[in-house]
């Protein structure tokens, strides 16, 4: 995991919820922590990692994410380093 990618998990599990994290930097970190990441129906991503299988919207026309799909993303990945 580069620098990068350790300071979009830091801002996913930040409190506040943040909402300014870009979701190329998201889907990054995914593909680092060894997440399986396929291109959906449309604006749908599907990730695996862990045995947990997700799927998400990935926004548009904006890049960054909402506080709702922040909060997903944390409650959704298990994260075991």
């Amino acid at each position: 995991m580069n620098n990068k990618q350790r300071q979009t998990l830091n801002a996913i599990f930040a409190i506040p919820v943040r909402s300014d994290i870009k979701w190329t930097s998201i889907e990054s970190l995914f593909k680092a922590l060894g997440a399986k990441v396929s291109q959906s129906k449309g604006a749908r991503v599907r990730v695996s990692l862990n045995g947990v299988k997700a799927v998400f919207h990935e926004p548009h026309p904006e890049n960054e994410t909402d506080k709702g799909a922040s909060k997903r993303v944390f409650s959704k990945c298990r994260y075991q380093p």
